[in-house]
C-alpha cells in the first residue's frame, strides 16, 4: 500500500493522476508471473482492507491457472 506515490522511489504510475496505489504480485514457483494493481487519484485512500481483497483476487487468478 503506497499512500503517496510521489514519495515512493521507482513508482510506475498506472495513470498520471495517481496519488495512492496498491500492487500485489502473483507468484508461481517463486517467480512473479503477474501483478495486480489499483490506484486512486486521492492521497491515502487505499488501506489494508483493500489490500486484503486484492490479495484474494490474486489468489483466485493464480488458482485459475492463467
Amino acid at each position: 500500500v503506497v499512500e503517496d506515490v510521489k514519495k515512493f522511489p521507482g513508482h510506475i504510475a498506472f495513470n498520471s493522476a495517481s496519488r495512492s496505489a496498491i500492487v500485489v504480485p502473483i507468484i508461481r514457483n517463486g517467480e512473479v508471473i503477474a501483478v495486480l494493481g489499483i490506484d486512486s487519484e486521492r492521497l491515502n485512500t487505499l488501506d489494508s482492507i483493500d489490500k486484503e481483497w486484492l490479495e484474494k483476487v490474486a489468489e483466485i487468478v493464480l488458482k485459475s491457472g492463467h
